[in-house]
């Protein structure tokens, strides 16, 4: 039986943000800081929309030289936000940030497209965008939890190799516990995208196995990396301003 891929009307879409609302007025109650979720919120809502259109150009166009640019756009805002959480930033941590991800995001971008997928062309936007995307945002989050962490064990004399392994340990702790719970508590959104649309949910597996291999991969190299690079951190980094998130 074909399933029905089926609209999603404006009233529809206004329903699916009630628990958004539901979570910014628990934030409210209790006096947190609602505005930060709730700018995050529109700006999801924003970008969202924008990038369908964006997508929808950029796939038409089929061009090289636009793909390099908003990869590498891409890799610019991502290792930005990967620092978002960080009480002191500087532009020595942006550059180890972005060379983190860079270096592996970029890899196993590359070994996604070229070994596993085998897609026509190295540029070709229909996949490599989608799958930048997921791999660049999963190791910004994990760059974001292993900065974060080596940051506040650094800030109470902890030393180098203590820092770097308890940041490394628990900045793998949310696509470990991903591992555990895939097909048991959660099935992931590529997967049930996929099966939504018709494919079989044995193809379906196999991607997202490909996927869940390349995010935890992408992850752990990246923030190692970043970590790596902060082995002098043991003294305060000369023009580093304080700036409270």
């Amino acid at each position: 039986m074909k399933l029905t891929i089926y609209e999603i009307g404006v009233l529809n879409l206004a329903i699916a943000l009630i628990p958004i609302l539901v979570v910014i007025a628990i934030l409210v109650m209790w006096s947190l800081k609602s505005k930060t979720a709730l700018y995050a919120s529109a700006r999801m809502l924003i970008q969202l929309t924008a990038i369908g259109y964006v997508l929808t150009s950029i796939f038409a166009l089929d061009n090289a030289g636009i793909v390099v640019v908003v990869l590498a756009l891409m890799l610019l805002a991502a290792s930005w936000i990967a620092l978002r959480p960080l009480r002191q930033k500087s532009a020595d941590l942006f550059a180890k940030a972005l060379f983190g991800i860079s270096v592996g995001g970029v890899s196993t971008l590359a070994l996604t497209t070229f070994a596993v997928l085998q897609i026509d062309y190295w540029y070709q936007p229909q996949y490599v965008i989608p799958l930048a995307g997921m791999i660049f945002s999963n190791a910004m989050n994990t760059v974001s939890l292993a900065a974060e962490r080596f940051e506040s064990d650094m800030a109470v004399a902890e030393d180098y190799v203590h820092a770097r392994n308890s940041a490394f340990t628990a900045a793998l702790i949310p696509s470990i516990n991903t591992f555990f719970a895939v097909g048991l508590v959660a099935f992931p959104g590529m997967m049930t995208g996929q099966i939504l649309s018709g494919v079989s949910p044995l193809i379906a597996v196999k991607y997202q196995i490909v996927i869940m291999s390349v995010l935890f991969g992408s992850s752990g190299a990246s923030a190692a990396i970043y970590l790596f690079l902060q082995r002098d951190a043991g003294a305060p980094v000369e023009g580093m301003n304080p700036r409270q998130t």
